[in-house]
């Protein structure tokens, strides 16, 4: 495994756990060139089903970009690191066990809008914000304004 400061395979794992759901093993490294210590996951590669984008290309499921959107909406917000990946993992099982050769990134964006609205209602509207591609704050405004709709009916006995 290659140092991603010095760029060096020269390294030993010094600590590793296994996730809680036994699917991933974290493991910690310390790079014997340049001292540093570094984050590795293990998992089993499955086979994962192509997504079908909006303009109707094609391309392999990318549990990272998954990631990414989720740490871009819950940037700033109390949700850890751990947790977004959990929700990642979680989203990726999802499709793993369809078995399905193919999806809709459609389907995908619904499971994330999905799970932020559980997890934090900030992240979720900002991640509604770009993946519904809001024109303008009319469209913005009835999406918070469900959102307090909702949660009003959530709160009342």
């Amino acid at each position: 495994m290659k140092c991603p400061f010095c760029k060096e395979l020269d390294n030993k794992v010094i600590d590793s756990r296994l996730s809680r759901d036994g699917e991933v093993i974290r493991r910690r490294r310390h790079c014997l060139i340049c001292n540093r210590r570094f984050t590795t996951y293990e998992r089993v590669e499955d086979v994962l089903p192509l997504v079908i984008k909006k303009d109707g290309t094609r391309e392999a499921f990318d549990r990272n970009k998954i990631k990414v959107g989720l740490k871009k909406a819950c940037e700033k917000r109390p949700i850890s690191i751990e947790v977004i990946e959990e929700v990642t993992d979680s989203i990726e099982r999802h499709f793993q066990e369809l078995g399905a050769k193919e999806i809709r990134s459609s389907e995908i964006g619904e499971m994330v809008m999905d799970a932020l609205y559980h997890l934090d209602e900030v992240a979720y509207v900002r991640f509604a914000s770009v993946y519904r591609q809001f024109k303008d704050i009319t469209q913005f405004l009835e999406e918070v304004r469900e959102l307090l709709d909702h949660s009003k009916r959530d709160r009342t006995p």
